[in-house]
Formats: structure tokens, C-alpha cells, sequence
């Protein structure tokens, strides 16, 4: 009884008037116009709302299964599937050599969130492949690019990456895997690997694994790690394919959500396998992979918010509960719609507010991936390296609290599967725990990123917002009371964390471990402000040059007063959370549990 339609007037909004894509000049950019980009994601919806969201409930009812070594996907992806690769939607982003379109990475940003909320499990099987055509394509020898690219960029071979085994997940260093060199130059893959997305189905004729193993006698630890290519179906030297290669599927996975996705076990039993990059640099490899990911995943958090929002919105609507406190508002009716109540009205606004900030916190991520792959961006990588695990980590706590939010607007009905939201929470979960569990995430922003270059990426970031906040001061006196102090405190807040963790990181790092939680969604509450202060502007801007669509500027100045007042000064609590120190924290003992 769900229903999804695509946010094309908020995505034209972020593209047009916040990021002003066209007047970038970053390459492909200029290409971006405003009739070009309303057809691109007026189609993309068109495709979204008609095929995949219809086997949402599908794929989460039915799930995948495994018969006789083969791995059915549920009743209709395979078709959908087949649709998505004819209209080239898969090659969007993709390099032109090799049969993608050439488009900019943050196009195909706007079209996976419609995919993720649409239908997040059928739209993993494309998204974990442009992840392997990623890592090839930037460490891949030029024999290997021309070999397996062509046929990843149209999805007639998928992809997936391989990382986790029964004893490791997050210390890779842990891994037993192993990769033995062959005469011939190749090697032999012998392992098993958990928890793999996408690892086998019946969607496209081949797989082509990408599997970190250590090649005995190298470092000990990560240092050891190298990644093959492993397809699931031989290839031969004229790109046809062979035999089938020595991997198998052990079981797939029962899980709470994600239904429509084969997540299997792989058992590796002496799979032929070949290098891609250097030896011993898998992990650099993977991160190619792990980054574009990690946007992905904070894109599938709130993109589940964005589906439940919807649909929370439009039973507020039509549910009729008790009266409204100031008076009737259904004159002819038993009762009022409960969108009247400002319980109900408050969860609408957190939900709203967050995804829309999400939104165009994502897509700008997505514009300085772009800027560091197709210009000189140098300074613009250290930034979006910075804002990953924010992105990732922040974007998937806070998505499925508002998941659930949306659910709790159901009441009982919101339980049971009737209506659908049951499966968007679920979904929603498995967001905060892979491609890095969001502890993860805090502990590599604290531990690796913050202090990355001496602090320069965050000194940057830092930066930035000083220079949006200066150059825009005297603008409005309303927009500086509702936007700009509400931000410079948030921003006060950030700047006094990292300061704490300076003054008492080295006495005790265990203040700094203590406190990454709090600081990742402290930064991701700043991230979120900035872009609902620039949203802001944007629609001050288009309101007073007469634009049409009044309605649309007013309510997203409105919905922006309320993050900066009902959400940012939670930077406060965090900061106070961050100075409380680890003593608290570690003060209880482990047997004391």
C-alpha cells in the first residue's frame, strides 16, 4: 500500500540554484542544463517509480534463493534488470572508451538515490558493480580495462568486492586468504568470504569478484593484502567467456533486510585469479572502491527516509485521530487527520528536514568527487576524504532514526507488513553496519582523517565555512539571525571539539576514542547546517528575483529555520559529551558487565 515518487523539484533545486552546476567549471559540468538535467531525472523517476519500486515488497517478500548451485534473484528483477542495462542507465557515469556515457559522477549520484529508495536491493546489484569498474579502472592495467570494463559498464557482467571472512571484518589484517603465485603469471585464490553482496544471482551472465588475499611471504598484516580479479566465469583472450572458474556459493545469507539481494558466502577453492595493481597495495585498491561506497551507503540511509517520509506524510493526511486542540479542522468528519497534531507535525519536520539537508550534503560530496577525478582538484580530495565517513556514518545513524520516525506515524499499522514501512526500517539497518560499521567511520574521522596533513583538510573545512559566513553577513538581517548565528555556533562547537581533543588526545587517546561518536555526528549536524544555509540563500535569491514556484522557496526557507533551531544546537550536547572525557566512559570494568 506504500507508493514512492521521485524528489525532481528538490533535486533540480540543489543542482540548479545551490551547487549551480552549470556555471562550475569542472569538465562535463557546462553540460548540465536545466532542460538536459529535468529530462535525464524526470526519466530516471519515470523508471523508479513504475518498474523497481513495484518489486520492492517483491524482492522483500520472496527474497533470493539457492538451488542446485544457482542463485535466484525474485520473480521479476531479472526483467527489470534487462530494462535498466537496454536504456543505459548503468553507463551514465562511465568512461566513454569503454561504452559509458561520460557523464558526471554526481548525475549518477541524484539517479542512485531514486534506485536506493525505490528499491535498495535491486539497486545494490548495479551499484557494487560500478564500485569494481571503479577500482579497475583506475588501477587496472590497460589489458585489463579493455577486457572486463565494456562489459561491466552495460551490466552484462556484474561486480562485487570481497573483503570480510568468518574471523575479520574490520582488521583485515587478520586475513586468511591466500594467493598463490602461478608460473604463468596468475595465482590461486583459496578462502572463503562472508557477507558478500551480490555474490552470485541470475542477472547477468558473469561476476567478476574482486577479492583481497595475501600472497605468502609478503608483510605481515594490512601490509600483505593484494587484490585479484577473480570471475566467476573464466575469461578468454578474445573476451569470450570459458570455464567456470573454481568458486562456488556456500549459503546465502538470512537477513533482516536488503531481501531482494543475495548476500553470499564464497568459498574460494583455488580460483584463478589475477593481480590488479601492485602487489602487497590491495587496500589501496579497495579504498577506490570503499570511498565511492561509503557515499553510496549515506545515500541509501537517508534515501530510505526519503521513501518513508512520503508515505508517513500522505497517511498523516488521510488517518483521522482525535480533535485538533485549537478547533476542528475536518468540520464534516469524526475526527482530524493527525498531520494537525504537533506531535505528528514535529516528526514530519525532523524527517523533512533531514532528508533535504542530506540531500544536498550528499551531492555536493558527489561535486568534489567530480572536481578531484576531472580537474585539478588535489585540495578538493583531502576535503571529501575528511567528509566521508560523515557522510557515511552521520547520514545512516540519523537516516534510520528517521526511518523509524516515519514508522511510529503508522502506530500499529506501521508494524505489521501491510503498509510497507516495516521494510524500510529494515532496510535502513544495514546501512549503519556496512562497508565499515559507523564506529568505524567516527574512529577513522578522528583517528586518520582529522589529524591527516597536520589537521590542513579540517583547517580547510574550518575555513570555508568562515568565508560563507563573512561573505554573506550583511545580506539580510532575518537570514542572519535564522542561518548564520545558529551556524557559527555549531561551527564554535566543532572548532572547541577539535581543540579538546588536541589539549588531552596526547595525555590520553582514550579522550579522543571516547568522544569519535559524538564528534562524527557533531560534524555532521555543521555539515548539515551549512547546506540549509546555503539552501537558504539560494531561495531568498530566486524569491527575490521573482522566480516562479513562491510556495516551494517559502516552505524551504521554513523547513530550514526549523533544522537551524531544532537541530543544530545539538552540536551543544555532543560538545559537552566530547569534554566529558573517557574516565566515565572505561569506569566500568569489563567483568563488571
Amino acid at each position: 500500500m506504500s507508493d514512492y515518487k521521485a524528489p525532481l523539484r528538490d533535486m533540480e533545486f540543489i543542482f540548479n540554484d545551490v551547487l549551480e552546476v552549470q556555471n562550475s567549471k569542472i569538465p562535463g559540468y557546462q553540460d548540465l542544463d536545466n532542460e538536459f538535467l529535468s529530462s535525464i531525472l524526470n526519466e530516471a523517476g519515470k523508471i523508479c517509480s513504475d518498474i523497481l519500486f513495484p518489486l520492492n515488497q517483491v524482492g522483500d517478500s520472496q527474497g533470493c534463493c539457492l538451488e542446485n548451485g544457482i542463485v535466484r534473484t525474485p520473480r521479476g528483477f531479472k526483467e527489470a534488470f534487462s530494462k535498466i542495462r537496454a536504456d543505459g542507465w548503468t553507463t551514465v557515469d562511465c568512461d566513454t572508451e569503454y561504452g559509458g556515457q561520460g557523464l558526471p559522477y554526481i548525475l549518477g549520484t541524484a539517479i542512485g538515490e531514486m534506485m536506493a529508495s525505490s528499491n535498495m536491493a535491486f539497486g545494490m546489484y548495479h551499484g557494487l558493480t560500478h564500485g569494481a569498474y571503479s577500482a579497475i579502472h583506475t588501477h587496472g592495467t590497460d589489458q585489463q580495462k579493455s577486457k572486463y570494463l565494456p562489459k561491466l559498464v552495460t551490466c552484462e557482467w556484474t561486480g562485487t568486492m570481497n573483503l570480510t571472512e568468518p574471523q575479520c571484518g574490520t582488521d583485515l589484517g587478520l586475513m586468511r586468504t591466500k594467493a598463490e603465485p602461478l608460473e604463468d603469471g596468475t595465482y590461486k585464490i583459496t578462502g572463503q568470504k562472508i557477507f558478500i553482496s551480490a555474490g552470485d544471482h541470475d542477472l547477468s551472465e558473469n561476476i567478476i569478484h574482486l577479492v583481497l588475499a595475501k600472497i605468502p611471504g609478503g608483510p605481515e598484516g594490512i601490509k600483505g593484502i593484494s587484490m585479484f580479479i577473480v570471475p566467476k566465469v573464466l575469461v578468454k583472450e578474445d573476451g569470450s567467456l570459458g570455464e567456470r572458474n573454481k568458486l562456488s556459493v556456500g549459503k546465502i545469507e538470512d537477513k533482516m533486510g536488503i531481501h531482494g539481494n543475495s548476500t553470499c558466502v564464497m568459498n574460494y577453492d583455488g580460483a584463478s585469479g589475477f593481480l590488479i595493481g601492485d602487489k602487497h597495495k590491495g587496500m589501496r585498491a579497495m579504498f577506490t572502491m570503499m570511498n565511492e561506497a561509503r557515499l553510496g551507503v549515506g545515500l541509501q540511509g537517508y534515501s530510505q527516509a526519503e521513501v518513508a517520509l512520503q508515505n508517513a506524510t500522505a497517511y498523516s493526511k488521510e488517518r483521522l485521530q482525535g480533535r485538533n486542540f485549537l478547533g476542528k479542522s475536518n468540520q464534516k468528519g469524526s475526527a482530524d487527520p493527525i498531520i494537525v497534531h504537533p506531535d505528528i507535525r514535529r516528526s514530519l519536520m525532523d524527517q523533512k528536514s533531514f532528508v533535504e539537508g542530506a540531500r544536498a550534503f550528499t551531492f555536493w560530496g558527489a561535486l568534489l568527487i567530480d572536481e578531484t577525478s576531472r580537474s585539478d582538484g588535489n585540495s578538493t580530495n583531502g576535503l571529501i576524504s575528511l567528509l566521508t565517513p560523515v557522510i557515511k556514518g552521520f547520514l545512516t545513524d540519523k537516516g534510520f532514526e528517521m526511518t523509524v520516525q516515519a514508522q511510529q506515524i503508522f502506530g500499529g499499522h506501521g508494524y505489521i507488513e501491510e503498509w510497507g514501512m516495516s521494510q524500510y526500517v529494515r532496510d535502513a539497518r544495514i546501512a549503519m553496519i556496512y562497508e565499515g560499521a559507523n564506529g568505524i567511520q567516527a574512529l577513522d574521522l578522528v583517528g586518520r582523517k582529522l589529524p591527516q596533513d597536520n589537521g590542513k583538510y579540517i583547517l580547510e573545512f574550518f575555513a570555508l565555512l568562515a568565508k560563507f559566513i563573512k561573505e554573506n553577513e550583511s545580506q539580510d538581517r532575518n537570514f542572519h539571525v535564522d542561518f548564520l548565528e545558529p551556524l557559527s555556533k555549531g561551527v564554535s562547537d566543532l572548532q572547541s571539539a577539535g581543540e579538546y581533543f588536541l589539549r588531552n588526545g596526547q595525555k590520553n587517546p582514550l579522550n579522543v576514542l571516547a568522544g569519535s561518536n559524538d564528534f562524527m555526528h557533531l560534524f555532521g549536524y555543521v555539515c548539515l547546517g551549512y547546506m540549509w544555509a546555503r539552501m537558504a540563500k539560494s531561495a531568498l535569491t530566486c524569491l527575490s528575483a521573482n522566480q516562479d514556484d513562491a510556495a516551494f522557496y517559502k516552505t524551504k526557507l521554513k523547513t530550514g529555520r526549523y533544522y537551524m533551531r531544532r537541530h543544530l544546537p545539538a552540536t551543544s550536547l555532543h560538545l559537552a559529551r566530547i569534554t566529558s572525557g573517557a574516565e566515565c566512559v572505561m569506569a566500568v570494568e569489563p567483568g563488571e558487565f
